[in-house]
């Protein structure tokens, strides 16, 4: 059992006390089926209605007020909060005497009738009582809201108790990726599954998880994206392909990164880097009026317009604007004493389209607030993109970022053979010079190109920092019922 406060231990102690007399005197503390009529939300929303009806609830008890022959409390349930009322001459002794004893955080189940205090709150007036689940430990702060950012996050369940809000972050969560779903049926894509565990991490440069399949003795990863097999069922004919699904990169945590996390990756064949800008557009702002009603958002003190379209430059167009150097000449040299004069501790011999992406997430990522979609990043920090015809060493690439964050990952997907097993090559050289974050030799994926992937745009949306900003929350933890934690001592 974790370590509890000796208030909480005292607590619990008398709980399993009460839990035993409970057991003691018939009545069951764990009970089962409860017929539900209505919903807190529909008994207030609909009163004029209800008024005077039976009604039968079932929620928590988070709230006790009075003594003697009558009482007041709160009845919380997954839509909401009423007031209920107990009264000795209706419920009887018995009945009465249990309501007596329950404690904060114990699950009921009611009938009753409804009405309207003289206070003019709409009450629940309490004829039978069932309880359905005994609550042995202490809601937190007397269940007046849960401060503890730690224990808001390795329990969860607690947060959702005593923080009503945080269930709304949670729901606009499900609103955003149904409206994501439906944009993207209704574009005639289909939705797959792909290998959660896969012999080979690509798709992405991150370091991936590590696990062992005993019965076929061979290492296995957690994947990183899941780009590489929604391609080869573009070369087996599907043509409009997606998937929403967790993604696993073994790297650090912040505000914005989770070990595990939500993509939407999508990839249509006969399609390339304009087509994806155009659906992106499309997607992000009739998802965002649907969901929250408005195209302007506030995160923080910023407001974001997501109305399209948005504001579009090249990567050597933000670089130079935003520290007045000019990387056009793509000299790796040149490019070595700009970055060192910006002040960047870069290493001698790395590679001209490094060194610029060194600059512009030093110098320009944090000025993107508004949506802004970037284009023209280069071929070695882009091994799956196809190269700009007249720019050889920049990809036909883009990334969406919003309030300084990438959101999105878009290419003209890379469908010639010989050229993605080179860019391989030189992936697999620098992970010899210890990157360990550069892509593998994925020799299944080439064998699945050399049967011919049609011509296609591809993209990457990272969901959990879109509700961040839909949901004006500063860490990605607070749109993750569940994220990742180190364990605490026990």
């Amino acid at each position: 059992m974790p370590m509890q406060p000796k208030q909480d231990v005292d607590v619990f102690k008398v709980r399993r006390e009460k839990l035993d007399e409970l057991r003691a005197s018939g009545i069951e503390p764990y009970g089962g089926r409860f017929p539900v009529t209505h919903g807190t939300a529909e008994i207030i929303s609909h009163y004029d209605e209800l008024d005077g009806t039976e009604v039968a609830v079932a929620g928590r008890l988070m709230g006790k007020r009075g003594h003697g022959k009558a009482s007041f409390a709160d009845l919380r349930d997954f839509t909401g909060k009423i007031q209920i009322y107990s009264k000795l001459d209706d419920l009887g002794e018995d009945a009465y005497s249990l309501f007596k004893k329950l404690d904060i955080g114990d699950v009921i189940g009611i009938r009753g009738r409804v009405f309207r205090t003289e206070r003019q709150e709409i009450t629940v007036a309490v004829t039978s009582l069932t309880l359905l689940s005994k609550s042995l430990r202490p809601l937190p702060e007397k269940w007046h809201g849960l401060k503890d950012v730690d224990l808001r996050y390795r329990q969860r369940y607690l947060d959702l108790i005593v923080n009503p809000e945080v269930k709304e972050v949670f729901l606009t969560r499900v609103r955003i990726i149904r409206e994501i779903r439906r944009f993207m049926d209704n574009l005639g894509y289909i939705e797959v599954e792909t290998p959660i565990m896969q012999p080979v991490a690509g798709g992405a440069t991150a370091r991936p998880f590590l696990t062992h399949h005993n019965a076929l003795d061979m290492p296995l990863y957690l994947r990183i994206a899941l780009e590489l097999y929604l391609k080869r069922l573009l070369v087996g004919g599907f043509e409009k392909v997606y998937e929403i699904n967790r993604v696993f990169r073994n790297e650090g945590i912040s505000t914005k990164h989770n070990p595990e996390f939500t993509m939407l990756e999508f990839y249509q064949a006969y399609a390339d880097l304009g087509d994806m800008i155009e659906i992106t557009e499309q997607m992000l702002g009739g998802v965002v009026q649907l969901v929250l009603g408005t195209l302007k958002v506030r995160y923080g003190e910023q407001v974001i317009d997501f109305s399209p379209p948005y504001k579009r430059m090249s990567m050597l167009e933000a670089v130079g604007k935003h520290t007045g150097q000019d990387f056009s000449h793509f000299d790796a040299v040149a490019a070595y004493r700009q970055a060192r004069s910006l002040g960047l501790d870069v290493e001698a011999g790395t590679s001209w389209g490094k060194l610029l992406n060194e600059v512009f997430e030093s110098f320009v990522e944090d000025k993107l607030v508004q949506p802004t979609i970037i284009t023209g990043h280069p071929v070695d920090i882009s091994p799956l993109a196809k190269r700009n015809k007249e720019h050889p060493l920049l990809a036909e690439r883009f990334e969406l970022f919003i309030n300084t964050w990438e959101i999105a990952n878009a290419f003209t997907e890379l469908n010639d053979p010989i050229d993605q097993r080179l860019r391989f090559e030189q992936q697999a050289r620098e992970r010899e010079h210890g990157d360990e974050e550069a892509h593998v030799m994925d020799e299944e994926f080439l064998d699945a190109l050399e049967y011919g992937m049609p011509p296609a745009g591809g993209e990457g949306i990272g969901i959990d920092r879109l509700v961040m900003i839909l949901t004006d929350s500063a860490s990605i933890r607070d749109v993750i019922l569940f994220p990742t934690m180190r364990p605490r001592e026990f």
